[in-house]
């Protein structure tokens, strides 16, 4: 199936079936997909999500139906959405961090299950990693343990750089607390961190406009769904100003970004996969502790540093997972 149809598909996944199709939605389990981005942001890691739910026995169309939500960055729609899926008396809701907040605000009873980059102990998403408690649980990326590694990753690339320049959502629920950790860890590597925020894409735009006065170092892009859905955005401009960026996600190293260094998004989608077939076998978040991808990649665009004129020290390529020639 081509990108563009499965897009297209996903995003009508709410309009009324014919009778005979949603007289057999009705006789299956279904799981309410929601998202604070887009279906065209986000549709490539469906199947993984998909291929976790096979894996734990639950085939879509076959024994369980799925209603996706796409809340198109604009976080005032989720608690409608979610009132829709209560409403329908889904089985489970899968929802990344801005979804999962607003679904447990919305229900005590239908499972939870999230994906999240944030601490979902610090957002009251859950009580502890081991013993999630209620009706929530899920898959943290455990992203902010990441921040100051990719200040150093930068370091190591630019030691020389004195500026650097973080990109931030402020929306985002956990970006203060990102942002507090990589003040903390610029000290240790001689950095100065200027806060540059940006939650639409004109404002990005604007951000890239105003480093022509602010000229930073280097710039680090602080990870979050927002940030992931804009790749092409984000590394086009920062080539296109000679701006030395590190991102979180492997899609802006392979969208021609400097380098990334981040979780698989890939991974917990499928381990997401995983945790709502178990709930749907009756299994109780409760239960259930969050879990964590185990595979971290350092991905190195060689032709981004070339266009940049740089030079990445022979002992950082070693590291990198993947090299983009």
């Amino acid at each position: 199936m081509k990108r563009r149809e499965f897009i297209t598909l996903l995003g009508g996944a709410a309009v009324a079936w014919p009778l005979a199709a949603h007289a057999q939605q009705q006789s299956m389990p279904v799981i309410g997909h929601l998202h604070s981005s887009s279906a065209n942001d986000f549709a490539t890691f469906v199947p993984a999500f998909l291929a976790g739910l096979k894996e734990a026995g639950y085939v879509e169309g076959q024994n369980v139906a799925i209603e996706f939500r796409w809340g198109e960055h604009q976080a005032s729609r989720l608690p409608a959405m979610v009132a829709d899926l209560v409403q329908r008396q889904v089985a489970v809701i899968v929802a990344n961090t801005p979804g999962a907040l607003a679904a447990k605000a919305a229900t005590t009873t239908i499972p939870i299950v999230f994906g999240s980059g944030a601490d979902p102990v610090k957002l009251g998403l859950v009580a502890s990693f081991n013993r999630p408690g209620g009706n929530v649980t899920g898959v943290s990326f455990f992203a902010n343990d990441l921040e100051a590694k990719r200040l150093g990753l930068l370091h190591e690339l630019l030691p020389q750089a004195k500026v650097v320049a973080a990109l931030a959502n402020p929306s985002f629920p956990d970006t203060a607390d990102r942002l507090r950790e990589l003040q903390e860890a610029a000290p240790t590597h001689g950095k100065q961190i200027q806060v540059v925020n940006a939650a639409t894409a004109r404002e990005i735009d604007a951000a890239f406009a105003s480093f022509a006065q602010r000229r930073p170092d280097a710039l680090i892009v602080v990870t979050d769904p927002f940030m992931t859905a804009r790749h092409y955005q984000l590394t086009a401009l920062a080539m296109r100003h000679g701006l030395p960026a590190i991102y979180a996600e492997r899609e802006h190293a392979l969208a021609g970004g400097l380098i990334s260094y981040s979780t698989s998004i890939t991974e917990a989608y499928h381990l997401k996969g995983v945790y709502t077939g178990r709930v749907l076998k009756g299994v109780k978040p409760a239960d259930l502790p969050v879990v964590r991808p185990t595979r971290i990649d350092l991905v190195i665009n060689l032709a981004a540093a070339k266009a940049l004129g740089l030079e990445v020290p022979p002992m950082l390529l070693a590291r990198a997972d993947q090299v983009i020639e």
